[in-house]
């Protein structure tokens, strides 16, 4: 079993930047791709972008070229790079490893100030 707890959140002003933290302990050698979400108030969770066992990432059209992935190699932290945040980014984040039996953070927030 994947245990992951996320770090980072916090109020930033729009146009600033954040990283989100995703540390993760336990059966790490079973992680072969990695992925963050958000949850905005009264609204659905949904994708933000992924990190697969080559390192390739992939990320929502919305975040596209403002949030970067990354980890270290042996999957013990995962990051999210977020720059150039927008209120609408305002959510809880979350991160998720894919490798059955998936696992989620518990989150963090994030809430961008216009």
């Amino acid at each position: 079993q994947v245990q992951l707890v996320e770090s980072g959140g916090g109020l930033v002003q729009a146009g600033g930047s954040l990283r989100l933290s995703c540390a993760a302990s336990g059966s790490i050698f079973s992680i072969n791709d990695m992925g963050w979400f958000r949850q905005a108030p009264g609204k659905q969770r949904e994708w933000v972008g992924s990190i697969d066992s080559g390192g390739s990432t992939y990320y929502a059209d919305s975040v596209k070229g403002r949030f970067t992935i990354s980890r270290d190699t042996a999957w013990n932290t995962m990051y999210l790079q977020m720059n150039t945040l927008q209120p609408e980014d305002t959510a809880v984040y979350y991160c998720k490893s894919f490798s059955p039996p998936s696992a989620w953070g518990q989150g963090t927030q994030v809430t961008v100030s216009s």
